[in-house]
């Protein structure tokens, strides 16, 4: 155990922001450099190594928290990277972008402000980074086996990594122009500054996996084409498919998927653009949609200047404390101010889009929208409450409904769908074609990041004993396995 007392004599800290008025003229991540330092062991030290440790069921990966946190108070940080990445390829992703179902599961949370796990896995990371600790992991012989991974989001690296290292000789293909799938163009950069995807891909190509960008599987190379080159494949291209709002004036310019604005910005901060093609600067905009995808749009149209910023929400504003239906040690679902609200807008919940209404040119000017209630059971709009705000952007945040058919992977492969229109598999992740297997959102739906990397995780483990018979590989989760988070 960490600190004995250390749950008693301290209180919860975590890193420190940047003022909201610097921030937002830059890209760079929110918090302070190094504001972590001096205060993450003893937060490590609250640890109560409890003899269940619940944080573990919360984590998809099985992370072994009370272990690296008893090393981070201890400050061993060799032993706390090797203990991290025993489990999970890349901490310095989920220690930045996971909402911590840890945390959520963790035991002193029951009548205290939690473990600041998330805070003490990003620490270690960063301090394994800048240590020299994270070091390739060439495998000692290679297997003569060959797999290809379709995308590479958390999902596809995680399983590119462990098949790697496995001994196989893999090969990565990305349709977008760089490697990181939604990490690279759906995050911004104030979440997760892309240098640490970057030093990753190092680490693997280093290691022996190969990325192939600028190509899509079902319309660059088909399916027959892969299969003949390869021994096996693992699809993790995601569910890129969004929910769209089929509403009077969707038509109008200035109306966009989060996904077709946040990669503008983010290609901005690469260099590719000096400007983006699309923009907030100077106008109103409205963002669909109240989940972490909404928040990201929030926080990067307040980055390029916005004249205002609303997000809308279809439900009610959540509560700040547990309610009965959502009882420790389950993921609840809370009211949440993520940095980018700390940054300005507004937030409106119970509220749906009637239509839009543009100018003489076809260009969005106003959104119309009503308040809604549950009555029976089912969604409502309240009578008389109708009304319109200005809106000359408008993003639609609103989550997405399954896997891309329309490119031709799932026709030229033949994969069958599950009920949720996502490809289905079996435990060892295998699809229902010979030696092509899902991990991710492809498979699963939208879910968190530690879903996508215990999956990818997982599938690799199925493709190496698909490949040689036998597997050493660890394999944390099954696929019907959704543990205690959402």
């Amino acid at each position: 155990m960490a600190d004995p007392k250390g749950f008693l004599t301290t209180g919860r800290e975590v890193a420190e922001t940047r003022p909201v008025a610097e921030r937002v003229r830059d890209w760079n991540e929110v918090y302070v450099p190094g504001s972590l330092l001096p205060i993450i062991s003893k937060q490590a030290g609250r640890c109560m190594d409890c003899g269940i440790p619940f944080c573990h069921n919360g984590c998809p990966l099985g992370n072994l928290i009370p272990e690296w946190n008893d090393y981070a108070y201890r400050e061993d940080w060799s032993a706390a990277q090797e203990r991290l990445h025993a489990t999970n390829n890349f901490p310095e992703f989920t220690g930045r972008l996971c909402p911590a179902p840890c945390e959520s599961a963790c035991v002193l949370g029951i009548n205290q402000p939690a473990v600041t796990i998330k805070n003490v896995e990003v620490s270690i990371i960063d301090k394994a980074w800048d240590g020299g600790d994270v070091k390739p992991q060439v495998p000692e012989r290679l297997s003569g086996k060959t797999a290809a991974v379709i995308g590479s989001g958390p999902a596809g690296l995680a399983a590119a990594q462990q098949l790697t290292r496995a001994g196989h000789t893999v090969v990565v293909y990305e349709r977008a122009d760089r490697i990181g799938g939604l990490l690279r163009y759906g995050i911004p950069e104030f979440k997760m500054e892309k240098r640490h995807i970057n030093r990753r891909i190092e680490q693997m190509r280093a290691e022996g996996t190969k990325f192939r960008t600028g190509i899509e599987i079902g319309r660059d190379l088909t399916a027959t084409d892969l299969r003949k080159r390869f021994d096996a494949v693992v699809i993790a291209a995601g569910a890129t498919t969004a929910r769209d709002l089929p509403v009077p004036g969707r038509e109008l310019a200035g109306i966009h998927q989060a996904m077709e604005y946040l990669p503008l910005a983010n290609k901005v901060v690469e260099g590719d653009f000096v400007a983006p093609p699309i923009t907030a600067e100077g106008k109103h905009v409205v963002v669909i949609g109240g989940g972490d995808t909404g928040a990201d749009c929030v926080g990067t149209a307040h980055r390029q200047g916005a004249a205002s910023v609303t997000q809308l929400e279809i439900m009610p504003r959540p509560g700040e404390d547990r309610n009965a239906g959502q009882p420790w040690p389950t993921f609840p679902m809370l009211y949440k101010v993520t940095s980018a609200h700390e940054e300005g807008g507004e937030r409106v919940y119970s509220v749906s889009t009637t239509h839009f209404e543009g100018d003489e040119d076809g260009n969005v000017q106003f959104l119309h929208l009503v308040e809604v209630e549950f009555v029976g059971g089912k969604l409502t709009q309240k009578p008389g409450t109708e009304r319109k705000i200005p809106a000359q952007l408008v993003t639609l945040a609103m989550g997405f409904t399954g896997t891309d058919v329309e490119n031709g992977l799932v026709a030229q492969f033949g994969l069958a769908l599950d009920e949720r229109g996502n490809i289905a598999r079996d435990a060892d992740f295998a699809t229902n074609v010979d030696g092509v297997y899902v991990a991710g959102d492809a498979g699963r739906g939208q879910s968190l990041i530690v879903w996508a990397i215990a999956e990818g995780r997982s599938a690799a483990r199925g493709v190496d004993r698909y490949l040689t018979g036998a597997s050493s590989l660890p394999a944390p989760i099954r696929p019907t396995d959704r543990s205690l988070t959402v």
